[in-house]
């Protein structure tokens, strides 16, 4: 289930100026240190980890770190539930986001497997 807008304003709020967010979706870091509840944001130009609120997962605190558009959020690594890893640090998804995880790495290594939008203008 995609998150919803207000989570997405909420992100939009904590960007750079002009940042056009592609994909949200929420992860878990897992131990060591601790879980730590985060929102990945993927936009045109970067992909910036928010960390979350302790009780309000959907409510992002500050920006823990931001890296370049072209860093990979794949492969997708199975296990107890589905992880990838990022700058270091691994993260569990739930199933659902599988799909945008895979979308988010399509769009920016092979935007030719991509289908068109069929609706640009939304």
């Amino acid at each position: 289930m995609p998150v919803s807008a207000a989570i997405r304003e909420r992100c939009r709020a904590m960007l750079g100026p002009g940042e056009d967010i592609r994909y949200v979706f929420p992860a878990l870091s897992l131990p060591p240190p601790a879980t730590i509840g985060f929102l990945v944001v993927v936009t045109d130009r970067s992909i910036t980890l928010l960390s979350t609120k302790m009780f309000r997962r959907d409510e992002p605190s500050g920006v823990w770190a931001t890296y370049p558009r072209r860093t990979r959020l794949g492969p997708i690594e199975f296990g107890a539930g589905p992880r990838i890893e990022l700058g270091g640090m691994v993260f569990e998804v739930d199933d659902e986001y599988i799909a945008v995880i895979a979308a988010a790495d399509a769009e920016a290594f092979s935007p030719g497997d991509l289908p068109r939008d069929p609706l640009p203008d939304l």
